[in-house]
This record gives C-alpha cells, sequence and structure tokens, in this order.
C-alpha cells in the first residue's frame, strides 16, 4: 500500500511505551535484556520508513517520561493533549445523550421540542443573550448538562463516554427513562467516578 505513492498511509501506534521503553531501564537490570532488542529493531524500522513520503507515523501514550529519548528525537512534531476542555467535556455527554435518545433509552420531557440539549455554541450565545424564551426547556437541560461537564474536571474522554452507560446501569432498578432525571443520575455518577479515581491514584 505505501509503495504506491498516490496513497497517503497512516500508521497509529498506541501506548507506544510498550515498544519504545527507555533502554537504560534495561541496562540498570530492572527490564528484561529483550527489551532492548524491541527498541532497537523499531528505531531500525522507523529510519527505514523515512524513504517513503506519503507515510505518516503517530504515536500516543501516557507516560512519556518511560520512552526511549531516541525514539523521542526522531519525532518530528511533540504535542501535549491535556484532558477534554469543558466545551469538549459537554459536546462528548451531550452526543452519548441524543445517542441514548435516538435509540429510545431516554425520553424527551413532555414541553421540550425536538432539539433538547444546545450545542456548546448556542448555549453559551443563550446565557449571554436575553432571546432565549422559546428554549426555555431545552436551556434548563444544557444548564443541567453544562453542569455535570464542569463537575467531569479532569476525567479523560474514554471515562466520560463510559459515564451514561455507568449511570444507566446504576440506576437499573429504578431506571426512570426522562432526560431531565437521567441528568441528575449522570451527574451524581460523575462524582462518583472521581472520588473512586482520587482513591485509587
Amino acid at each position: 500500500m505505501v509503495e504506491e505513492e498516490n496513497n497517503l498511509v497512516f500508521i497509529l501506534i498506541d501506548e507506544v511505551e510498550s515498544l519504545a521503553a527507555a533502554r537504560q531501564a534495561a541496562l540498570s537490570g530492572s527490564e528484561p535484556s529483550d527489551s532492548i532488542r524491541v527498541v532497537n529493531a523499531l528505531l531500525t524500522q522507523l529510519d527505514r520508513l523515512k524513504s517513503f513520503s506519503n507515510l505518516v507515523v503517530l504515536t500516543t501514550s501516557n507516560i512519556t517520561a518511560a520512552i526511549d529519548i531516541a525514539f523521542i528525537d526522531r519525532a518530528d512534531i511533540k504535542a501535549y493533549i491535556g484532558p477534554p476542555s469543558l466545551q469538549a467535556r459537554y459536546e462528548i455527554l451531550r452526543s452519548c445523550l441524543q445517542e441514548l435518545l435516538r435509540t429510545g433509552i431516554l425520553v424527551l420531557p413532555v414541553d421540550i421540542g425536538e432539539s433538547p440539549l444546545l450545542s456548546y455554541g448556542n448555549l453559551q450565545h443563550c446565557l449571554n443573550t436575553a432571546q432565549s424564551n422559546h428554549l426555555e426547556g431545552s436551556l434548563s437541560l444544557s444548564k443541567n448538562l453544562l453542569e455535570g461537564a464542569r463537575v467531569c474536571e479532569g476525567l479523560s474522554g474514554r471515562a466520560l463516554r463510559k459515564l451514561p452507560f455507568l449511570a444507566h446501569a446504576s440506576a437499573v432498578h429504578c431506571f426512570n427513562p426522562d432526560l431531565s432525571k437521567f441528568i441528575t443520575t449522570l451527574l451524581d455518577t460523575a462524582r462518583k467516578e472521581l472520588s473512586d479515581q482520587t482513591r485509587v491514584f
């Protein structure tokens, strides 16, 4: 595939520290010597890939300190991507709730229109202006979800996507499919997740 110059090929290596572990640790005896051979082989292959102008190698890591310095030196761009911002957290939760509405797991309150949750941009616009009377129900739900997004500060995108599932599981015996009630359950679940994270880490 990469031999055809018209193709643009991306290779993604997730959690690259498992392949490119710092060789210094192996030399000090805290890692098996096989890890040195793995890193050497990886670096050699990366050098060979440089001849392909249509190939981009992307890697991710949560433990950058564990990556071999020679691997880091070969990276053209190193970018830190932190936890999701407030806007990103809101939109992640909003997309999850919209999917639960679409599949019929959640239902809209009677007084809400077809677009119950405003986008982050529209919500900010409504909060900064007085022209939101026609969106009163949606605005109230969206403000509650925004509060939930604030509570979720520090959670990863993966953890945020799991929250609605965890909220549903926690209320399975007394589940209320009403969206407004579910947002309250979602907030409680987020607080519990953060509390559990603190205990674990």
